[in-house]
């Protein structure tokens, strides 16, 4: 996993370093790449800056699709990875749909969804080492 992780971590172009971390830490930063791009999205629509607001739409649509999707293992993974799978797709209908409506309130319901799984996955960082 650790090479797919850093391809795709790399792919979504985050701004932090991958050389030295781990897999679990590459999908850390992919969380928090993703939480901050919608947190921008959401201003962005507040104040109707377009640009800013399609720049970090598609920047969190393809760390959800091309970074978090791209890393699930569904045969190791089994019923948990399938349902992150599906979270993340329904992520993205949701912000496709919030981006035609320009709703920050629908931003921030994936950042509701988003947020614990990002956070439960932090947490069990200490049982994996």
């Amino acid at each position: 996993m650790s090479t797919r992780a850093a391809s795709a971590y790399q792919r979504v172009g985050v701004e932090t370093s991958v050389h030295g971390a781990d897999p679990h830490q590459l999908v850390v930063l992919l969380f928090d790449s993703l939480l901050e791009s919608l947190s921008k999205v959401a201003g962005a629509m507040v104040r109707g800056d377009i640009q800013e607001k399609s720049r970090y739409l598609n920047k969190a649509i393809q760390i959800l699709d091309e970074g978090l999707r791209s890393v699930l293992d569904e045969e190791q993974g089994g019923e948990v990875a399938k349902s992150l799978n599906a979270l993340y797709g329904y992520s993205v209908i949701e912000l496709t749909k919030a981006n035609f409506n320009n709703s920050p309130e629908a931003v921030h319901s994936v950042i509701a969804l988003i947020r614990p799984v990002a956070e439960a996955w932090k947490a069990i960082r200490p049982q994996s080492r």
